[in-house]
């Protein structure tokens, strides 16, 4: 059994934990410190985030999505402020990783990672978040 949420957790969500500390780091100068402070990750996996070591494998593919780029935005932006608990944040990157798998970004992955998987439109024809 090779859920979707298989790739969401190894590909999607240290991309989108990438960009956000990318934001952080960079648009909004907070140290590398802070930044882990403020999302709940140790200072070490912030470094990996930004040298690319982590997070890379879907990049170019949630770069595409001026949505979900936007909703990064929002949430780095938040942060940032100090706006933004930890409830919040889940929040918002749950209705980021809904968006981003609405749109098949992570339809090839699944696909190349899970060769068996011939037909699968859960993440195109269903809100599963939602229910």
């Amino acid at each position: 059994m090779k859920p979707p949420c298989t790739v969401v957790v190894l590909y999607l969500l240290p991309t989108l934990r990438m960009l956000i500390m990318r934001d952080l780091v960079e648009r909004h100068g907070l140290r590398k410190i802070e930044a882990s402070k403020r999302v709940e990750l140790t200072p070490a996996a912030i470094t990996q985030y930004l040298k690319g070591k982590r997070g890379m494998a879907l990049l170019e593919e949630i770069s595409r999505s001026d949505r979900a780029m936007a909703m990064i935005s929002e949430m780095a932006e938040a942060l940032a402020r100090e706006e933004m608990h930890s409830e919040d944040l889940i929040e918002k990157i749950c209705m980021a990783c809904n968006e981003i798998r609405s749109k098949g970004v992570i339809c090839q992955t699944h696909k190349k990672e899970y060769k068996t998987i011939k037909e699968c439109r859960i993440c195109l024809d269903r809100n599963l978040c939602e229910n």
